[in-house]
């Protein structure tokens, strides 16, 4: 096994670099965060970085890249106040990765990467057709990050879609029955395999997996 040194990240080309590190967090989630600007311009964004951070109030962050260019997705939360989570899954996971090209501004990534745009009623932000699982979301608050120019973007759930079946009766999202795909490093992708959903974990009581009819509360 090699070590590496923070001199050698220091030394590795930029690519190769942030290859190498974005693979250190392991599988990450793979979403597209959908916003609409003032003018009616849509856009639509790859994103691997979103978080639980509380479920009362449900709140979900992301991380945004250094703001050394123009970030229409940042501009277009904060212009509006609100943005989807769209999470991706086998059947579009191609036209999502080319959401990741740098659009001029004019440019809808929906149209570009054959995605399709629809409403929530009453909500300015559109969702992903395509996609399993829509979030709505309502910015909570950008957090600088100054030591590296990110920034942490907070908001609250304000409405989900999901198929019903894939929701178990103690709450339990079933996102693999929705073909969900998950991310390692810039651009691999990756089906999932559940080993086993686990027991409520309590002292000197070895946790036990869970059948399809059980849940966590009962055990």
């Amino acid at each position: 096994m090699k070590t590496y040194k923070q001199q050698d990240l220091a030394n590795m080309k930029n690519i190769e670099r942030a290859c190498f590190v974005n693979c250190l967090s392991g599988f990450k989630s793979a979403n597209v965060i959908g916003t609409r600007d003032r003018r009616q311009q849509d856009n639509l964004a790859i994103i691997s970085s979103v978080v639980h951070l509380g479920s009362n109030p449900p709140f979900l962050g992301f991380i945004m890249r250094p703001h050394s260019v123009t970030r229409h997705t940042l501009e277009n939360i904060e212009e509006s106040g609100v943005y989807t989570i769209n999470q991706v899954s086998e059947k579009f996971f191609r036209q999502a990765h080319q959401t990741s090209a740098r659009y001029s501004r004019d440019v809808s990534e929906f149209e570009a990467c054959g995605l399709t745009p629809e409403f929530e009623d009453g909500f300015h932000a559109p969702y992903v057709a395509e996609s399993a699982l829509r979030i709505g979301m309502q910015l909570v608050e950008v957090i600088p990050i100054q030591h590296n120019d990110t920034a942490l973007i907070v908001g609250e759930v304000r409405w989900v879609k999901v198929e019903e079946e894939a929701v178990k009766n103690d709450g339990y999202i079933d996102i693999e029955s929705l073909g969900t795909m998950a991310i390692s490093g810039l651009d691999g992708y990756h089906r999932t395999q559940r080993a086993a959903r686990l027991s409520y974990a309590k002292p000197d009581e070895p946790v036990k997996e869970l059948d399809s009819n059980e849940s966590s509360k009962d055990l």
